[in-house]
């Protein structure tokens, strides 16, 4: 009787350590969950703004550092991102995304990666991207901070 009480013993204080050794990790999953949904909410907004062409909706949503890299190499700042926006440019941003994964690294940054039809206006066809958009969030607020696009081969 003697030694089960102690089996059992030092079967409860196994499962301690294990319990204790990441109390964080579950708290960083619920924070990480927490940011997706921000970060999902934001790229609505971000939707609504363009659909909008709210200009100054737009000049705080995307960051004052932004860039973006096109299929062809060509690279675009916040302000000519914000024209080709306008101007109702198709972009990764407004497009209908398809295998999207989101990164939650630390409590402010989040890359997303997805996979979207593009319109290409002077072929009139649509050809399929795979993108990345990094998420940041500086004063408590989320940005866009970078993008780029690549132009996948063409199915046979």
């Amino acid at each position: 009787m003697h030694s089960r009480r102690i089996l059992v013993g030092l079967a409860g204080l196994a499962a301690v350590p294990g319990a204790l050794a990441h109390p964080h990790e579950a708290h960083g999953a619920e924070q990480h969950g927490h940011a997706e949904e921000q970060v999902m909410a934001f790229r609505q907004l971000l939707r609504e703004a363009i659909t909008a062409k709210d200009v100054g909706k737009l000049r705080v949503l995307y960051a004052d550092g932004f860039t973006h890299i096109h299929g062809s190499g060509k690279v675009e700042g916040k302000d000519s991102r914000i024209v080709s926006l306008l101007a109702g440019e198709p972009v990764i941003e407004t497009a209908p995304a398809e295998e999207l994964t989101l990164r939650v690294f630390g409590p402010d940054t989040v890359v997303i990666t997805g996979r979207s039809p593009i319109l290409n206006r002077t072929e009139n066809r649509a050809y399929d991207f795979r993108w990345m958009a990094v998420h940041v969030r500086t004063a408590g607020d989320w940005r866009l901070a970078a993008s780029q696009a690549t132009r996948l081969p063409v199915s046979a």
